[in-house]
């Protein structure tokens, strides 16, 4: 059923849900919805225009939402049309926040209107709460047919999660995420029990280069693979959504052709010295070529746009796992011999009881990629990837190159700091432009929860962006021809949990040379752990927003490592794999794994030793205890060879 179909159908059928008692107001009595409602899921408009959807907090708050980020210029409208259970009044309320309202920062930058057939609803929206909260827009006259519009007013990262309307205009909404989950969801009409989408030999979750690593691998021997991934792309990272480049060697002498699999989906570009990657173009990063690869494997079932939501288990082992769509909130059983976790987060270990690490102290932050684009250059100009695209193709055609930026008093407040790009200011050598924009050193989050937080944690890193142009712009009174060209919305990772197996590596492991004799696969970047960089941190303790890293001779251990395939596996649950930032390392020994070519290559061992488990009928532990030659012998074929 499309999207537009389906919010028609909601407003059709939600009289059959209001004789039901259910605990869903504010207050703790007991109610009977005695109204007439109409519910509508913002990810479920039928055009979403210019706003964005964004999954990343779905397990805080049950639902992904629509993001205005227009970078300062207001997106176009998102837009749909919907049927009423009658005509008439209805009180409505818009589920958003003031997302600057945690730092108490004035002006609130989100605002957008909600209109009703084209005529705005008197309340504006995203200028209460630093919490998600419904704003309540009053009451409203409506036709049984009519149309919404999500209606941007700034360009500054409005959100909208859900539109409620009410006959009964005393009804008040719950915030409580489990009662407003199950709320939405009989209004919707969603199933109780999730849909069966089939059994696999291996469900890979998580669509990263590590994901997508293993289940190619897994495939290409003969193993059927479900590979759930909740964006529309592949990739993490290394995607034109976040836009870090893939970095770490491949195809190292031990085993030669681990890494066949990485390069096959990997742009083939070489970085000259100096050069950077991080946050340029999206052609760069080629999602067509990562999709293009896994769709021509008949063995992968893709499931794009799709997050888990929790596993079930028996015991010591996983039997399946409730995958949810973050366009139509639908749900669906994906059952599994078994499971790799590939989400960065160790999602799926968390939820089964995986033996784990994560401390909220000290950690990597994440970043959130920009760049900066040039008016007078019209090939950057054509390039582009801005939402108002045309109208600046056009301004600049008729020579108005001028890129006013409007002041941000919600912004970090840096007119009398220094920070990366300010005039006479040197960062890791370099100045200007160079030092300001496609910079991985934006980071932030260091003492927050990079899993729970992440929301916060972003829009800490859009604050401290914007205010940094916003200064260079309107007070340093620099670069009056460019403009902000492209900014990520999805963080970019560095440390969160991670999943424990029968080796624990540490960074001493790293620094001695210890060898292990089911080293898998080869590392190469040093001990990289970052903190924030001191020259920065005035004025921002505990809000820092650039990073430091470790560099020297303490943190080498000769450029090349082969690590143990036990850190690739849970050491308590038993057909549990792990590839990624989330496998068995210490917080030093994090450092040299977490670069996505390596990860990558993490992700081929997985894929191979899952086929013989397939194949033997073993667990994961199996394969190093009883078949460990027949894993080397997979090891040293090639990567596109078939079994």
């Amino acid at each position: 059923m499309k999207r537009r179909q389906f919010v028609g159908y909601i407003g059709n059928t939600s009289l059959c849900f209001l004789a039901a008692k259910i605990p869903l107001f504010a207050n703790d009595k007991d109610k009977t919805a005695a109204g007439e409602f109409l519910f509508v899921e913002a990810e479920q408009f039928a055009k979403h225009g210019g706003w964005e959807l964004d999954q990343q907090s779905m397990d805080q708050m049950g639902s992904p939402y629509l993001l205005a980020h227009g970078l300062g210029i207001p997106v176009q409208d998102a837009t749909t049309e919907v049927v009423f259970p009658t005509a008439g009044s209805y009180r409505v309320w818009v589920r958003t926040r003031d997302w600057v309202a945690p730092w108490n920062a004035p002006g609130a930058p989100g605002k957008f209107q909600l209109k009703i057939n084209g005529k705005a609803v008197d309340e504006t929206f995203g200028t209460k709460s630093a919490t998600w909260h419904w704003h309540d827009g009053g009451i409203v006259k409506v036709e049984k047919r009519s149309t919404l519009a999500l209606h941007d007013l700034t360009g500054f990262e409005g959100r909208c999660e859900a539109i409620l309307f009410c006959k009964d205009t005393t009804f008040e909404p719950t915030n409580d995420i489990t009662q407003l989950t199950a709320f939405r969801r009989k209004l919707l009409g969603l199933p109780e029990n999730p849909d069966e989408a089939g059994e696999f030999d291996l469900v890979v979750s998580g669509g990263g280069l590590a994901g997508t690593c293993a289940a190619i691998a897994a495939a290409r021997n003969g193993v059927k693979v479900a590979l759930v991934q909740d964006r529309p792309v592949l990739g993490g990272n290394g995607s034109s959504e976040v836009r870090v480049w893939p970095e770490g060697h491949t195809n190292k002498s031990q085993f030669p052709h681990v890494g066949d699999i990485v390069n096959e989906i990997l742009p083939p570009i070489v970085k000259g010295p100096g050069q950077v990657f991080n946050g340029v173009s999206a052609n760069y990063y080629d999602d067509a070529l990562k999709l293009k690869i896994v769709r021509s494997e008949p063995n992968i079932t893709l499931l794009l746009n799709h997050r888990v939501i929790k596993v079930e288990t028996a015991g010591d082992e996983i039997k399946s796992i409730i995958v949810q769509s973050t366009l139509t909130s639908r749900r669906s059983r994906v059952k599994g011999k078994l499971f790799s976790d590939c989400t960065g987060d160790a999602t799926i270990g968390f939820k089964a009881g995986a033996d784990h690490e994560y401390k909220i102290e000290q950690l990597m932050g994440s970043t959130n990629l920009f760049n900066i684009l040039d008016a007078t250059n019209k090939e950057e100009v054509l390039a582009c990837e801005c939402k108002d695209k045309s109208s600046l193709a056009m301004k600049c055609e008729v020579g108005d190159y001028d890129q006013p930026f409007p002041h941000c008093p919600w912004a970090l407040d840096l007119k009398d700091k220094p920070f990366p790009g300010r005039k006479g200011q040197k960062t890791f050598g370099k100045e200007g432009l160079q030092s300001f924009a496609n910079m991985w050193y934006w980071e932030s989050g260091f003492d927050k929860d990079q899993v729970n937080d992440i929301e916060l944690i972003r829009d800490h890193n859009f604050r401290a962006m914007y205010g940094a142009w916003d200064v260079l712009k309107n007070v340093d009174k620099m670069y009056p021809k460019h403009r902000l060209g492209w900014v990520a919305f999805i963080a970019g990772k560095r440390e969160s949990r991670r999943l424990l197996g029968d080796v624990i590596l540490d960074a001493e492991d790293f620094k001695k040379q210890r060898k292990f004799e089911d080293g898998a696969f080869p590392c190469s970047w040093h001990v990289d752990l970052h903190t924030p960089k001191k020259e920065f941190k005035e004025g921002f303790e505990g809000m820092e927003f650039v990073s430091d890293y470790t560099r020297g001779e303490e943190y080498q251990y000769g450029g090349e490592y082969w690590a143990p395939y036990r850190t690739l596996y849970s050491r308590n649950i038993k057909n549990l794999f792990m590839a990624g930032r989330c496998i068995s390392v210490t917080k030093s020994g994090l450092g040299p794994v977490r670069v996505m070519k390596t990860c990558g290559m993490m992700g081929e061992v997985v894929g191979k030793a899952a086929s013989i488990c397939i194949k033997q009928k073993v667990y994961p532990r199996d394969v190093y205890t009883k078949h460990l030659s027949a894993l080397k012998d997979l090891l040293s074929r090639p990567g596109a060879s078939r079994s």
